[in-house]
């Protein structure tokens, strides 16, 4: 007779599809929503949200929807590449932001994308798609292109050997022209997105490194297109990024 496989493995399968089902645009779900986003049936999807919500990590509002609950988000900020590196960096990026009054955030790589584990809105800059937590394509943003230059080989080689998503006029689809740019950020020690997310952005990114000088982060200003050269960006983005390393480096 053939070894059971445990239960618990399908049940934790399902209840990810469940969490998967949210998203920026999907915050609060109706059981139905529920089901039909995590392509499950309704009977499975009540009996797992009910279990779900005793624990915390599914709430219920006055009309009855579905949210992530706050028990889940406890149990998130532990992670040390997410809280652990947003508190050491959050005083130099607050730094960053008030010189500057721009748009400031920082992230790091899961896989062949990037997540946010920060995002300062300046007070007077150009609107940016980005929250914490979201996650985007490496090869568009500043981060994104800082962390892709430092990524190992093969997630290199996936990213350049499949269709390079564009989102503007002035996204980098060539992978010829990819390959040549990510060897530029890593001999000038910063990466430039001129446009390539949105025609009015522009942004300036740089290495955040561990003890080890191995980059696991990446700090950038996301300005108005035209308003600064980046260049003159640079130094700042450079300075605070070294600044975050060294105290990483520290603690």
């Amino acid at each position: 007779m053939p070894p059971q496989r445990p239960a618990t493995g399908p049940v934790l399968g399902r209840a990810l599809r469940i969490f998967e089902a949210f998203g920026p645009q999907h915050t609060s779900l109706t059981l139905t929503d529920l089901a039909r986003r995590a392509g499950l049936p309704l009977s499975t999807v009540h009996r797992l949200a009910a279990e779900l919500l005793a624990w915390g990590a599914l709430e219920r509002d006055a009309a009855g929807r579905y949210n992530v609950g706050l028990r889940l988000w406890e149990v998130a900020a532990l992670a040390p590449r997410g809280q652990g590196l947003r508190e050491r960096a959050l005083p130099y990026l607050e730094d960053l932001s008030q010189v500057t009054h721009e748009n400031v955030q920082l992230a790091v790589r899961e896989g062949s994308e990037l997540v946010f584990v920060e995002r300062i809105a300046g007070s007077r800059a150009v609107p940016v798609h980005t929250r914490v937590g979201g996650r985007f394509a490496l090869s568009a943003t500043g981060v994104g292109l800082v962390l892709l230059a430092h990524a190992p080989a093969e997630v290199q080689r996936e990213i350049l050997g499949s269709a390079i998503e564009r989102f503007t006029a002035h996204t980098i689809t060539d992978p010829k022209i990819l390959i040549k740019t990510l060897a530029d950020v890593r001999t000038n020690g910063f990466a430039v997105s001129d446009r390539q997310v949105t025609e009015d952005a522009l942004s300036v990114a740089a290495p955040v490194r561990d003890r080890h000088n191995t980059v696991i982060a990446a700090v950038s200003l996301v300005v108005r297109h035209g308003t600064f050269s980046p260049h003159a960006l640079a130094p700042l983005v450079r300075s605070s990024a070294r600044a975050i390393s060294r105290a990483l480096a520290s603690g």
